[in-house]
């Protein structure tokens, strides 16, 4: 289930990522803080030799609460958001307060790991439909040894969140509602960036 669509800059600027940056910074939409955008498009410089396709990235923004819609698809040629709740890992939220407290890579953590992401092939696992990640820092370089992917999930979607107040817990990995994940899969696909980060 798609949650919300918005329009980050004015269609046609179909630009560079250099000229498009300083557009994006100006006219993020609410939802999509700034800082974080910053933080992706940054990142999206830094290892555009790792990232073939670069029209359309994916922004977990882990400052927002488990119940609002914090993953945003960014379509960088026309500024449109789509944006998706997504949980994070049990590792991350020890308390089960809605809150994403710590990041980390170390294998058996359940954590969610911060930093840039490939998105890799899709396959069908134990979770149905699903999407491997290849962590590209130091930060997040265990995602495909600890399995860290892109999952659907039964705690994730607007009637958890109005039953309890908060989604579940995944082990790591970006759990979305099962809802919204075919179009984030079909959207994304193989050989894009995922970033992941909180301000």
């Amino acid at each position: 289930m798609n949650v919300s669509r918005r329009s980050l800059f004015v269609s046609g600027a179909g630009l560079a990522l250099t000229a498009t940056l300083p557009c994006l910074h100006a006219r993020a939409a609410t939802g999509v803080a700034s800082d974080i955008l910053g933080r992706a498009l940054g990142a999206l410089e830094r290892h555009r030799e790792s990232i073939p396709h670069r029209d359309l990235v994916g922004i977990a923004d882990f400052s927002l609460p488990s119940r609002a819609p914090r993953f945003h698809v960014v379509d960088l040629e026309n500024g449109e958001v789509s944006s998706y709740l997504v949980a994070h890992g049990r590792g991350s939220d020890p308390r089960h307060t809605g809150w994403l407290e710590r990041f980390s890579n170390a294998p058996g953590s359940h954590a969610t790991s911060a930093g840039t992401y490939r998105t890799e092939g899709i396959y069908s696992g134990a979770h149905g439909p699903s999407m491997r990640l290849q962590g590209l820092e130091v930060s997040n370089n265990n995602a495909l040894a600890r399995a860290i992917v892109v999952h659907g999930a039964w705690y994730v979607s607007p009637e958890m969140v109005r039953a309890h107040g908060v989604l579940g817990r995944s082990e790591g990995c970006f759990a979305l509602a099962a809802a919204s994940l075919p179009e984030v899969l079909q959207r994304l696909g193989p050989g894009r960036m995922i970033y992941a980060g909180k301000v």
